[in-house]
């Protein structure tokens, strides 16, 4: 199985999602500053990375875990899931995909932060906000990664697109 976590950046909350996932950060805790910064491509992706497929790890069950920036596209994942079917119907590998949006995870610290750090390379107040909104979110993205796994080991599909929307995550 290939988890795909997506947003519109690909460097903040999908990397921490992908850190989740693999158990590279520790849940039900406050995240400290050194933690969410350390995160692998946390805050280091630019604009021309977006629609760049990023491998983060294998999971404790085998599974692949990536992420990837979509930017304002609503084609971007149903463009993909298309190709991967094209694909799988010549190879026929029987492998299994899962696309997570972690886009209603995002705070408006992070939306800031990302703002002033990415796209003006302003990090002296960017950052602070970036970790701030991780912080923030922590909890949020944790909990979709767990759903996001659940769902996967229920689901029977070959493709599975998770849209999360804020009604998907816990109050």
């Amino acid at each position: 199985m290939i988890f795909i976590y997506n947003d519109y950046g690909g460097t903040h909350t999908t990397s921490l999602a992908a850190a989740f996932h693999l158990k590279k950060l520790p849940q039900h805790v406050e995240l400290s500053k050194e933690q969410i910064l350390n995160v692998e491509y946390f805050n280091k992706l630019k604009t021309s990375d977006m629609g760049t497929i990023i491998f983060h790890g294998i999971d404790e069950d085998g599974h692949s875990v990536y992420s990837v920036g979509r930017g304002r596209s609503k084609i971007f994942v149903p463009g993909l899931k298309n190709l991967y079917e094209l694909l799988e119907k010549r190879n026929n590998t029987g492998e299994r995909i899962i696309f997570s949006n972690t886009s209603p995870t995002v705070p408006l610290a992070m939306t800031f932060g990302g703002l002033f750090s990415r796209r003006l390379g302003i990090d002296f107040i960017g950052v602070p906000l970036l970790v701030k909104g991780a912080k923030q979110a922590a909890a949020q993205i944790a909990y979709l990664v767990e759903q996001t796994k659940q769902i996967a080991k229920e689901s029977e599909h070959q493709v599975v697109i998770l849209e999360n929307k804020k009604d998907f995550l816990y109050p």
